[in-house]
């Protein structure tokens, strides 16, 4: 920009916009922080209630399998087959919103309900399975839930930091480099300006 185009209202209207834009980077930028604050945060705590989730699949797990061989031992596989009800469990996911990312948050389950004429285990070991099976079956959905909504919100975290990283590294530092320079500009095309006028009034006093 030459001498005399810094002088012209153009290059003050220049300032103006790169200062509106450095304010919106900055503001933008803030926002971003937030939102990567409150994404790791609920990241973390998926991860943590997915990690319970596992624990408690695998304790309820072994436990249902531990009844299942001493049920199967007592009645034999034929006492398993036609002890299990015709009924199914039912699974409904809640989901949720966290800035901008959907994600599931909960699991609604329904044991399944065996009518008064389907028979029920034949010995108590094949109902502590049943019983295990079942809290097993649920701790997993959970655990998938968990997993899921964690993964989901690691992958918006991971892009939120990219553009956190790219305007706090990149585009605020080149507005602030662009304005402090055409600042300077202005401020030298001020000086001058003053004083080719100081220099021009003396003349016509002289």
């Amino acid at each position: 920009m030459s001498p005399r185009a810094r002088r012209t209202p153009a290059g003050r209207a220049g300032r103006l916009r790169l200062r509106r834009s450095l304010t919106t980077a900055t503001r933008g930028a803030d926002l971003l922080e937030r939102k990567l604050r409150l994404l790791s945060d609920r990241e973390h705590t998926a991860r943590l209630a997915a990690r319970e989730a596992e624990r408690v699949w695998r304790e309820w797990l072994a436990e249902a399998e531990t009844w299942l061989v001493r049920g199967v031992l007592l009645g034999g596989e034929s006492a398993l087959s036609a002890s299990a009800p015709a009924d199914r469990a039912r699974v409904d996911v809640r989901w949720a919103v966290l800035m901008g990312v959907r994600h599931p948050v909960a699991v609604d389950w329904t044991d399944p309900v065996r009518t008064p004429a389907e028979p029920t285990a034949p010995n108590t070991a094949l109902a502590h399975a049943e019983r295990a099976y079942r809290a097993a079956v649920r701790a997993a959905a959970e655990l998938a839930v968990h997993r899921t909504a964690a993964d989901l919100l690691a992958a918006e975290t991971g892009r939120t930091r990219q553009r956190v990283r790219a305007l706090r590294r990149h585009w605020i530092p080149r507005l602030r480099d662009e304005l402090a320079a055409l600042e300077l500009a202005l401020e030298e095309s001020e000086h001058e300006e003053a004083v080719r006028r100081r220099w021009a009034a003396t003349r016509a006093g002289g």
